[in-house]
């Protein structure tokens, strides 16, 4: 099971190696298994409406289903260690609203006793399921909305009345290939406007294949196929819940989506057969709020459908269940929290000035704006707060987190990082659906649909940290004594040569969040990220640049910057990094900055459409006119990571500026300028000024108390190779 986690062993904390992958240990609960005997139920409850047509919800114009093309589920599975139950429940819909989750839970308590906190209820957020909830351009079923939670209750206890001696295991396999991000940054001379005529739309979802007006993906996905199963004393199975991380795949309606294909051939994969009661496959939604399947980074789509991505999840699932450790029991625990949040303020004068016109002119809602109007005036209606049911279950060291929103997948992997359980999952969806999107912050103030508000993304914009923090409590409250033991992790080379050559900073910029980037010297916070940056995506790493790692993280700079204030930084200094340009280098007068100090100070930046377009070019003071400019070009990113990626090293001896490029011994640029000023203000990424930030990915920044000699400098790039 590789993984990547925040690492928490003082050495880590030293070298800032986050986001290494190497196996845990775990420790504590598993290994002393209940004193009660270990059950096990599962029941798939059909939940397929018999009256037609039946409206359909995920887009903005309602559909409508005259049939169901394959048969929906709630499908159940209730654990028993003795002292207590569970019931873990994944229905198929886009989306379930807390009222009507709390209403299953009531008689779903009634029916068998078990607590309603120790039941967990998510939809799948197919897209082509009945509308038991309204959102954008579609209003609920109502008959379907009050048949629901019946049902669900219904599936429960028979799920409950299906308990039998079990044994229990967990594991974990990858899909790094299947999962992709839809959501995208937009060119900072492209930024669209949103449906309020602002123009806030830095990132939005599906920019097209290679799109020139856009950057790269906004964030890192979550390819983790996590598996729970039971499995009946002779080893034959008895469920098997997954969760993966893709938004949903498509399908006609009505239709379970690829959530039912996993179902059913997770069972034939197994070989699970007619038991009676039968086998149960059931695959949860992970972390899709930004997530799907298309590659954009790709020249050309690749072909999928619901079947063929249903096959590989069940595939992957399949590995993992080979690789189970059984217990004949683990320990079970539930811990939930409400949390309140703010709902932001909607724009109601604008909407109803929207919808006068719309009035006016006899019409129906047709465009973007119009139903952003009309959510306006809908959320206008409704309380101010929004109150969100968190949840976790511990099964043994395996933590399963409920979040009731769409949630993005770095806020799972930052909730991992934290844990201390072995393995930890979030689940979105899950106990309601109150507020929609869950934009981390840094993402909020990139704009695009997620965070348009509307019913479907409404919460305040702190609202993401809010819930990792609660979360992380009651993952921590439900663990109690449980720590896994981390495996100490390797240096990798390139980080071992520069750390020799005693840098003042060492800023690795693995961070999952931010606002403070951490020096890798003596493991404190230094320096402060500004908002717009996209945390955690891949730097350069094996196989290309083995001495990184293989899975070396950096930020993607939006245009701000990373600055710090760094002490005892004098005229002689250096600087080195490496850097992934997505500018065009003529798109504007300097394509970006990647380093700076101290008004007035000095200046690396690419040169752009005013100077020496696509060349490293350095300047002291705040003219660009003649500044020194190198003779490689580094023009915009070509999708090679070995093309793309470059190290630049710019050293300062009192008056001499030099600037290396790529290892090479002889300099790319040097020139005699008045000495730096005193003081230790610096800024990666940008100008002090602000003006033309970097548009890409930075990584593995030194500074130096010292000018660097060239050799010297040659080591550390041949350290990544």
């Amino acid at each position: 099971m590789k993984r990547r986690e925040m690492l928490v062993s003082t050495g880590a904390a030293v070298l800032g190696l986050s986001a290494i992958p190497f196996r845990r240990a775990a420790r504590g609960a598993e290994a002393s298994e209940p004193a009660g005997p270990f059950r096990a139920g599962a029941y798939a409850q059909d939940i397929t409406p018999d009256w037609f047509p039946i409206v359909v919800n995920g887009g903005f114009q309602p559909r409508y289903a005259e049939k169901a093309l394959d048969p929906l589920h709630a499908r159940c599975l209730v654990l028993d260690d003795g002292a207590g139950q569970l019931a873990i429940v994944v229905v198929d819909s886009c989306v379930l609203d807390r009222a009507l989750i709390d209403a299953a839970k009531e008689k779903a308590h009634e029916l068998t006793g078990i607590p309603a906190g120790r039941m967990f209820v998510s939809a799948t957020h197919t897209h082509s399921a009945p509308a038991v909830v309204g959102a954008l351009g579609t209003d609920p079923d109502e008959r379907y909305r009050a048949w629901l939670p019946g049902k669900i209750a219904e599936g429960i206890h028979q799920a409950q009345r299906n308990l039998a001696p079990a044994q229990v295991g967990w594991a974990v396999e990858s899909l790094p290939d299947r999962v992709h991000s839809r959501r995208w940054i937009a060119r900072p001379d492209r930024i669209g406007v949103d449906p309020f005529g602002e123009p806030t739309t830095r990132a939005t979802m599906h920019p097209g294949y290679r799109n020139p007006d856009w950057q790269e993906p906004s964030g890192p996905m979550n390819p983790e196929v996590s598996i729970l199963a039971v499995r009946r004393p002779d080893g034959t199975p008895i469920a098997v819940l997954g969760s993966f991380s893709i938004h949903y795949v498509g399908a006609g309606v009505l239709s379970a989506d690829y959530f039912g294909v996993f179902a059913r051939r997770i069972g034939e994969l197994l070989d699970a057969g007619e038991t009676d009661p039968p086998f149960v496959g059931i695959l949860a939604n992970g972390v899709s709020g930004d997530a799907w399947l298309r590659d954009y980074t790709r020249e050309e789509p690749c072909k999928f459908d619901m079947h063929s991505v249903g096959e590989e999840v069940a595939q992957a699932a399949l590995k993992a269940y080979r690789a189970i450790p059984w217990h004949n029991g683990l320990p079970l625990d539930a811990r939930e929290a409400d949390l309140e949040l703010k709902v932001r303020q909607p724009k109601v004068e604008w909407a109803r000035q929207v919808m006068a016109e719309i009035e006016a002119e006899g019409r129906p809602l047709k465009s973007l704006t119009d139903f952003y109007a009309r959510e306006q005036l809908l959320l206008a209606e409704m309380p101010p707060t929004r109150n969100l049911k968190l949840q976790v279950l511990r099964i043994g060291t395996l933590g399963m987190v409920g979040i009731p929103c769409e949630v993005f997948a770095i806020t799972g992997l930052r909730i991992a990082a934290a844990s201390p359980l072995e393995h930890t999952f979030t689940v979105m969806l899950a106990n309601g659906w109150e507020g929609g999107y869950l934009p981390p912050v840094e993402q909020m103030a990139m704009g695009g649909y997620t965070t348009w508000l509307a019913r479907s993304s409404c919460l305040e914009v702190e609202a993401e940290p809010k819930v990792v923090a609660r979360v992380n409590e009651l993952v921590a409250d439900v663990a109690g004594d449980i720590r896994v033991t981390r495996a100490p992790p390797s240096v990798p080379p390139y980080a071992a040569a520069v750390l020799a050559s005693e840098p003042a900073v060492y800023w690795r910029l693995g961070e999952l969040d931010g606002p403070h980037a951490v020096n890798a010297v003596d493991g404190g916070a230094l320096g402060t990220f500004e908002t717009q940056i996209a945390y955690d995506m891949p730097g350069p790493q094996a196989p290309d640049f083995p001495g990184l790692g293989f899975d070396n993280r950096a930020p993607h700079f939006v245009g701000e910057r990373l600055a710090a204030e760094v002490p005892d930084l004098g005229p002689s200094y250096t600087v080195e990094m490496w850097f992934y340009n997505c500018m065009p280098t003529g798109a504007r007068p300097v394509t970006g900055y990647l380093f700076s100090r101290g008004p007035g100070g000095d200046h690396l930046a690419i040169g752009g459409a005013e100077h020496a377009p696509g060349r490293l070019i350095f300047h002291a003071g705040e003219e660009l006119e003649g500044a020194p400019a190198g003779t490689t070009d580094v023009p915009l990113r070509n999708w090679v990571p070995r093309e793309s990626w470059h190290h630049v090293t710019l050293v300062r001896d009192g008056a001499k500026a030099t600037v290396y490029l790529n290892g090479r011994p002889e300099p790319e640029l040097s020139a005699e300028t008045a000495p730096p000023p005193t003081g230790g203000a610096v800024w990666i990424g940008g100008r002090s000024d602000g003006r033309f930030g970097f548009e890409g990915r930075i990584d593995e920044v030194a500074l130096y108390p010292r000018a660097l000699p060239a050799d010297e400098i040659r080591k550390h790039y041949q350290a990544a190779f």
